[in-house]
């Protein structure tokens, strides 16, 4: 991929910057959902800014499509004494059952102050962020019990802010997923790009499958040849000749027996996002 910063930053995420900042008074946490392949790029720099001291609960979401070992590095990474993290998963329900219970425990002042009220039972309110198409809206309507929240797989689906209870004692604020207006490391950028939270419509997927084939030949070989049925990646190969390679393998050829580079790339990015090529995790601690 070219040396170059990726950038997309919708009018509407300056709205919801705004709209974090107005609401924070409304909720007694926050909780911060990442992408378990890409903890570090997934992490908005500026929510932190945003919100401050205000309590958070850190969910690295979609954890049955990364790597098992290096998400229990991360979790242990994002865990101290005044930070809590779990690994959640809206398909298998992975860790699910632990966010109310977190909630309340990390609350528990708050909760004691309520009962000593009479309060018993009074529901706890979340704010819900996250960047786009991290599974936000699929994991408040797994908390809900029901579809509460649009669903799509793509970035941008969610455009405001919407009350949603559960009946665990958590009343759910979910707001748009937000990025931040500069990608200052390239990497980031790539990560977000691959596992489609910036819409794949503004990106050269050629690149990018190229990109995806330089990082699984280095740190995931075995599944990338065991997917493809290559008998190994040779040293010298670049990144878009793997590319080739895997679209030669598949038999992706036009007419002349030239190789259909395109379909090779939306084929390699389909199966890396949906786990067919195995539990990745691109950001390694």
């Amino acid at each position: 991929m070219q040396e170059k910063q990726i950038q997309w930053f919708p009018g509407h995420m300056a709205k919801t910057r705004r709209m974090i900042s107005e609401n924070l008074k409304n909720v007694d946490i926050v909780i911060e959902i990442l992408d378990a392949r890409i903890p570090r790029s997934s992490k908005n720099p500026e929510i932190a800014r945003l919100i401050g001291q205000k309590t958070s609960l850190v969910l690295l979401n979609k954890c049955s499509l990364a790597d098992p070992a290096r998400t229990k590095e991360w979790v242990d990474n994002f865990t101290s004494d005044s930070s809590f993290c779990i690994a959640t998963d809206c398909i298998t329900g992975e860790g699910l059952k632990s966010i109310a219970p977190s909630v309340k425990g990390i609350l528990s002042e708050k909760v004691e102050r309520y009962e000593m009220k009479g309060m018993n039972g009074r529901s706890l309110k979340a704010m819900i962020l996250g960047i786009p198409n991290v599974g936000k809206s699929s994991l408040i309507n797994k908390l809900c019990g029901a579809k509460k929240a649009k669903v799509e797989n793509r970035p941008g689906v969610t455009l405001d802010k919407q009350w949603v209870a559960t009946n665990a004692g958590l009343d759910l604020l979910d707001m748009p997923g937000v990025l931040w207006p500069k990608f200052d490391d390239i990497t980031v950028g790539e990560n977000l790009a691959l596992t489609g939270a910036i819409k794949d419509s503004i990106l050269d997927t050629e690149s990018l499958a190229a990109v995806l084939c330089a990082r699984l030949a280095k740190n995931y070989p075995a599944m990338l040849c065991g997917r493809y049925k290559l008998d190994g990646i040779p040293e010298e190969l670049k990144p878009y000749q793997i590319v080739e390679l895997i679209g030669k393998k598949r038999g992706f050829l036009m007419s002349g027996g030239e190789i259909n580079t395109e379909r090779t790339a939306n084929m390699l990015l389909d199966e890396f996002r949906s786990g067919k090529i195995g539990r990745i995790t691109l950001d390694i601690i």
